[in-house]
């Protein structure tokens, strides 16, 4: 299977196990980053100049090739970037939202030393109409830096279901400042119904469990995003981090055209002493399924919060408040069901 997210690892020999058998092993043995983080719609420097002047584009969807096209033509007056110099270097860049992960990205070339450039070119999406009419275009400006911190001109955001589709000519509007989809991420991404349960070792009598048992019992998902028109062929995958090896990879079986899957699935991972709870992360993701690449969909971070594992600083102990809030309630009533439901997010 190819995923688009990325799994970086390094070893620090701590805690190592052995698997038991008959159960899922997690081997604390390695420490790992790993980013479910695709393409960064927001990546860059904010702030720098103030938003101004107009961009003029046009929308069309062409029925026949089934192809969304953004006639991007000029823009005015942008703002300045190197005022020593008085030059900006700008060029046009689209979202598709929320799925940029399916999507990617969409630009322009740079057109050099000048706040009124012309483009004339389009920027081509290949996508289902009625998926389409349910996602938002975010067209946004940006000065080109030769040493990658590119400086943010101004956006415009486009609701496509309320989109005039007989309106095909050339229109100007007027750029605005980041947007609040920016501030606060993608939109909905839908949330999981699962159950935790932490059995310490020998709490079940003389050394039963031998080691310390997680259990994760993953129900159902509610309103993924619906990438097709069929809806979404969904499975969850889990890691207890900082291992990422393949006794710490499970997954669920995959829920064909339902953007409402039920899994049903329990997970058991050994190897744990108590003291491993805080180092730990659980961290369960969603995916659609394709032949060639599965996509994104949402996932959620089981743990402290800490930013910390085994003294070492990892960027995915980044619980949010419900997910730590989880994590403890699980900690402090051993051999318990701990049942909620938890907003899916971006890793």
């Amino acid at each position: 299977e190819s995923d688009t997210a990325s799994e970086i690892s390094f070893q620090c020999n701590k805690h190592k196990k052995s698997p038991s058998v008959g159960s899922h092993s997690s081997d604390m043995a390695s420490v790992s980053s790993v980013s479910g983080s695709v393409l960064s719609v927001y990546s860059g420097d904010f702030g720098s100049v103030d938003a101004q002047g107009t961009v003029e584009f046009a929308l069309d969807y062409d029925e026949k090739n089934r192809e969304f096209q953004v006639h991007v033509s000029q823009c005015k007056d942008l703002a300045v970037v190197d005022e020593k110099k008085g030059r900006s270097d700008p060029y046009v860049k689209t979202y598709l939202l929320p799925d940029k992960a399916r999507m990617g990205k969409r630009k322009t070339s740079v057109k050099k030393r000048t706040v009124n450039p012309i483009y004339n070119e389009v920027l081509r999406y290949k996508i289902e109409k009625m998926v389409l009419l349910i996602q938002k275009l975010n067209l946004s400006v940006w000065h080109n830096d030769p040493l990658g911190r590119n400086s943010f001109l101004g956006e415009i955001e486009v609701d496509l279901a309320s989109w005039d589709w007989s309106n095909r000519k050339l229109n100007w509007y007027p750029l605005k400042p980041r947007s609040l989809s920016a501030v606060n991420g993608v939109d909905h991404r839908g949330v999981m119904n699962l159950s935790i349960k932490y059995v310490p070792p020998g709490s079940l009598g003389p050394k039963n469990p031998p080691s310390g048992e997680v259990h994760i019992w993953v129900k159902d998902v509610k309103d993924l995003l619906q990438l097709r028109p069929s809806g979404v062929d969904s499975f969850v995958k889990c890691y207890v981090l900082p291992d990422t090896s393949k006794k710490s990879y499970q997954k669920t079986r995959v829920i064909k055209r339902d953007t409402n899957p039920v899994f049903n699935h329990t997970i058991v991972y050994d190897g744990f002493h108590t003291e491993d709870l805080k180092d730990a992360c659980v961290e369960l993701t969603v995916w659609d399924h394709e032949k060639l690449t599965n996509h994104f969909l949402g996932g959620i971070r089981l743990g402290l919060g800490t930013g910390l594992s085994y003294g070492i600083s990892v960027d995915w102990m980044d619980s949010t408040q419900e997910e730590v809030a989880f994590w403890q309630e699980m900690m402090s009533a051993a051999n318990e069901w701990i049942e909620g439901w938890l907003p899916l997010r971006s890793l």
